[in-house]
């Protein structure tokens, strides 16, 4: 059994890779992108609720921490999906990841737990990492760029915000099915990101069939297949192993970034983005078992 959950660990992650490559392809703009990624998976997982004969309700106050989870990962995508725009989908998606250090400065801050020593380590060479990447001149860097730095972390924040309040609305419910929980903050994202398009003055039209099967492709395949293989193995791997497999995610969303998007990178960038995915890796395998979650290094 822990050979095929590792497999299914390995599948997930690279299948989760392809989600930024498949925003940037999307002929639509970011906010409507959010909206069919969290439409188009809820749909899906319902009828896989549907089919099981899950429980779906879990009491009015269940229903108050589901909004505010939904209302997080509603915003953790429209905010990545533009600094996918602006800075390429590799860097969104490693800075996107830095919710581990989030996820750390709340136990620390909030919560008055002890950093680990792999926590101490980790900080400094994530701002290492990123002073390769992007160099010491913040000014020289285009507006447009920084804006997309800018974003990459505030959706660490966001999704660190998401993580937080699912580990809540978890903690209400008890054994309520996985999957309900997730096809119900999937419907509650959609919704509020309805009103998201109609303030922003966007449209839901999708251009052409090709970019339906696009934004199909991204609520079916890193959203829901890629997220059932991966919280269906989690519990059967090892932390410190699940947490270098899911290392996969950012490493090969940089990788296609280089292969598909043909991203200009210098040798000092590769190095400072194997840098910050270590520092990454440090930050989730540094805390305590009992204080991880069961996603946080599934940002996708």
């Amino acid at each position: 059994m822990g050979r095929v959950a590792l497999a299914q660990l390995m599948v997930g992650a690279v299948l989760i890779s392809f989600a930024p490559v498949l925003v940037n392809v999307a002929r639509v703009g970011p906010t409507p992108a959010a909206f069919y990624r969290m439409f188009f998976s809820g749909l899906a997982l319902a009828i896989v609720v549907l089919v099981r004969r899950s429980r779906w309700w879990a009491g009015p106050r269940h229903l108050w921490f589901a909004v505010a989870a939904g209302a997080a990962l509603a915003l953790d995508l429209a905010v990545w999906h533009r600094s996918i725009a602006l800075v390429g989908p590799g860097l969104a998606t490693i800075l996107a990841n830095f919710q581990v250090f989030f996820l750390a400065a709340f136990g620390v801050l909030v919560l008055h737990e002890q950093p680990s020593t792999r926590l101490k380590v980790a900080v400094p060479l994530a701002v290492l990492g990123l002073v390769l990447i992007f160099g010491l001149d913040w000014g020289s860097l285009e507006a447009g760029y920084r804006w997309g730095i800018v974003l990459g972390l505030l959706t660490a924040l966001c999704y660190a915000s998401y993580l937080l309040t699912l580990r809540k609305a978890q903690a209400e419910v008890g054994e309520l099915d996985a999957v309900s929980t997730m096809a119900v903050l999937c419907l509650i994202a959609a919704a509020l990101l309805v009103g998201a398009v109609w303030l922003e003055g966007e449209s839901f039209r999708i251009p052409d069939g090709e970019t339906f099967g696009v934004l199909l492709a991204y609520a079916l395949v890193p959203q829901v297949a890629g997220w059932l293989l991966i919280s269906t193995a989690l519990p059967k791997v090892q932390a410190s192993r699940a947490g270098l497999i899911l290392l996969l995610q950012p490493a090969l969303a940089f990788v296609w970034d280089l292969l598909f998007f043909g991203r200009p990178t210098k040798a000092v960038e590769l190095l400072g983005a194997a840098i910050t995915l270590g520092a990454i890796y440090l930050g989730l395998t540094g805390r305590r078992p009992q204080q991880q979650l069961p996603s946080e290094a599934e940002q996708a």
